[in-house]
């Protein structure tokens, strides 16, 4: 049985990628950690990786030139079925466009972009229909903005991509769940000072795991560090880490039902 291949519907996450400095490290701890097997992907920024998961396409990860010496961070592309115009409605809205839009070979085309309060997010323009997420160990399953207080830019992914949130039962408080025709897409967590002055607003990445504390475990073997310890709430099992390279992630086992 193949998975179902569908058009993502605008403003619904679609991919994640990350720059590093060590290309070759950070796969090596990847894979130790998750089992990503990597294939080479579009060049036309530079060394580029795709981490495959049981023979599918999970991320992205690319090496930053030796003189950048920029942080670390996954980044979370949202899928538009124009990169164009949606550079234009960031543009009109307070955000920044910093790369493209441009071509990615056959994948299709994308830009990268940050919010008014700074956080930066790639928009994906698909050329192909792609594989619904299918939640399995090592795949990104949710994507949730940590700012300082959300309520301004949610204004701005409202009227980008049309987002309509609201705060579910057993959430953080200030975490506001977004929605797409009906359906919870990924979130806006206030956090306020519990946000590093240094650090600014960020997308953070979940990745699926069956089991929290062994994840965790391999994490601090492997050269990483624990942001968060694990914690089980209403939605399940988690804990935010980063790697080796200062990357933050959270790990997830979501709660059954």
């Amino acid at each position: 049985m193949t998975e179902a291949a569908t058009r993502r519907t605008p403003g619904t996450p679609c991919w994640t990628s990350l720059m590093v400095h060590s290309l070759a490290a950070t796969q090596d701890f990847y894979h130790s950690l998750f089992g990503w097997e990597f294939t080479p992907g579009p060049q036309q920024l530079g060394a580029y990786v795709r981490a495959v998961q049981a023979g599918r396409p999970v991320a992205g990860l690319s090496e930053l030139p030796p003189e950048r010496h920029l942080p670390v961070a996954w980044t979370t592309y949202l899928a538009s079925d124009d990169a164009d115009e949606t550079a234009e409605m960031i543009r009109a809205c307070g955000g920044t466009v910093a790369v493209g839009p441009l071509d990615a070979d056959e994948a299709g085309r994308m830009l990268i972009a940050a919010d008014p309060e700074g956080a930066v997010f790639g928009v994906w323009q698909e050329s192909t229909y792609a594989a619904e997420e299918t939640g399995a160990p090592g795949t990104p399953v949710w994507h949730e903005l940590l700012t300082r207080e959300g309520t301004g830019v949610h204004k701005f992914y409202r009227m980008v991509f049309g987002y309509q949130a609201e705060t579910a039962a057993g959430e953080e408080p200030g975490c506001r769940t977004l929605h797409l025709d009906g359906r919870p897409v990924c979130a806006i967590q206030s956090v306020g000072d519990a946000l590093p002055r240094d650090r600014g607003p960020y997308w953070m990445t979940h990745f699926a795991v069956e089991d929290v504390d062994d994840t965790v475990r391999r994490v601090t073997e492997l050269g990483g560090q624990v942001v968060r310890p694990p914690s089980r709430g209403a939605t399940g099992h988690r804990a935010t880490v980063r790697d080796p390279e200062g990357a933050a992630f959270t790990v997830v086992r979501r709660a059954e039902g």
